[in-house]
């Protein structure tokens, strides 16, 4: 965090961020507030993160502050490694996922450095946490014929059939997580070539080339169904639109995805599962790791191996076509 280091000394304290505050729930005013303030508008501005990772750390951030309230904290001085690992049990006893508390630990520890930097605490109180070990849960997919159930799942007679049929499709097709398909837009699917352009986490973009059902389901929904939800009173250029009109958002998504996986008698199932299952189809089939790196959007390559581990039956081909003795 150097570039908030190099300039505490001359940057002037910023506006109020009332945007950011609404995000983490933090009243203006509070002890806490400056701080959080100040730590979301860096990550936004300086730092170009995706509105999801704003939301996660103002998550974390508002769980640890109203933790602190609670304790009869009243102000990020009282936050010491001491602390912060009773608030990390705290989160265990709730019965919150490692994977959830690691993410916990990532925010506090950027956090205590920010803090220390904008001289909010005369030390980081998370200077000597521990950085979690990366948290490898192999991920569900699904099997090709249960996601094309799924695809198959919205009925021509649903108000919104052609735009969940080309949501699910192009969830698949292209390995998009839940907020790339919320934010696409347009300008970023190009037909004649076969491929759209994806802005994933830290605004990287990526081209994804998109297979024919995709982009025909797309194409169909584009031409005969957007255009009458499209209202003159909010404009846009995202695709996916809701039945009012507004901008599809990640947690309607969800709501779709489920909804159908319900419908065809799936439980568990998230539009992340549908990304889980591009990569592992893709790799199954022959696809180079490398370049299903690339077409996921991963900048380091140990996230993508860890689909290598999950398809035991293409393991189990390789050695009865190859074993001597299978």
């Amino acid at each position: 965090m150097s570039s908030a280091s190099s300039s505490s000394a001359t940057r002037t304290r910023a506006q109020p961020d009332h945007g950011a505050l609404r995000i983490a729930g933090i009243e203006p005013g509070s002890a806490f507030e400056p701080a959080v303030r100040e730590f979301l508008s860096y990550c936004r501005v300086e730092c170009g993160f995706a509105k999801a990772t704003l939301e996660a750390y103002a998550r974390d951030l508002i769980d640890l502050w109203r933790w602190m309230q609670q304790q009869q904290h009243t102000a990020w001085d009282d936050l010491n490694l001491d602390t912060i690992g009773v608030h990390l049990r705290y989160l265990e006893a709730k019965g919150l996922e490692v994977s959830s508390i690691v993410r916990h630990v990532a925010t506090i520890r950027v956090f205590g450095r920010f803090m220390e930097a904008r001289d909010f605490t005369a030390k980081n109180p998370a200077e000597l946490l521990s950085r979690p070990m990366a948290w490898k849960r192999l991920p569900t997919v699904m099997g090709a014929e249960q996601v094309k159930e799924l695809i198959e799942a919205p009925r021509p007679g649903d108000p919104l059939y052609l735009r969940d049929v080309a949501l699910l499709e192009l969830l698949y097709a292209a390995g998009l997580r839940a907020s790339e398909a919320a934010e696409l837009t347009i300008q970023q699917v190009h037909f004649s070539l076969g491929v759209t352009r994806v802005m994933g986490k830290g605004s990287k973009e990526r081209i994804v080339p998109v297979g024919k059902p995709a982009l025909d389901a797309l194409n169909r929904y584009l031409e005969e169904l957007r255009p009458e939800l499209l209202r003159d009173d909010k404009p846009t250029d995202n695709v996916f639109l809701s039945r009012t009109g507004g901008e599809l958002t990640r947690v309607v998504i969800w709501q779709v995805v489920k909804r159908h996986a319900k419908r065809i008698g799936l439980t568990g199932v998230y539009p992340h599962m549908l990304r889980h299952s591009f990569a592992t189809h893709l790799l199954s089939g022959g696809a180079d790791l490398r370049v299903v790196q690339e077409l996921l959007g991963h900048s380091d390559i140990q996230t993508t191996q860890i689909y290598t581990h999950v398809d035991r039956t293409r393991l189990k081909q390789v050695v009865n076509q190859f074993h001597p003795r299978p």
